[in-house]
């Protein structure tokens, strides 16, 4: 069984950084692909950056330019350096693995930006 436990969220203030961690267990890490993702409460799911266990990344419109995502293979773990936050990028962040066709999900992470 896949587990991911998420840490690092939190609430700053506009234009300010966080940076969210994922540790993974259960599965081949470098054979996982690993994503992050955010919600807000009424819309969907959106993609925030994701990254193959080769480390090609892939970054969702918004925060392009803003977010790097980056992984661990030795220590399991994949984060997420969030620069320039905006009153926007608040949501929950959850972190995504995906391994043999199957998706795996932390219990996510608040972020608030707010002055």
């Amino acid at each position: 069984q896949v587990q991911l436990v998420e840490s690092g969220g939190g609430l700053v203030q506009p234009g300010g950084s966080l940076r969210l961690s994922c540790a993974a267990s259960g599965t081949i890490f470098r054979l996982t692909a690993m994503g992050w993702y955010r919600q807000v409460p009424g819309n969907q799911r959106e993609l925030v950056a994701t990254i193959t266990g080769g480390g090609t990344t892939k970054y969702g419109d918004a925060v392009l330019g803003r977010f790097t995502i980056s992984r661990d293979n030795a220590k399991k773990v994949v984060e997420l350096q969030m620069n320039n936050l905006q009153p926007e990028d608040t949501a929950v962040y959850s972190c995504n693995a995906r391994f043999a066709s199957a998706d795996f999900w932390g219990q996510g992470t608040q972020v608030t930006v707010s002055s």
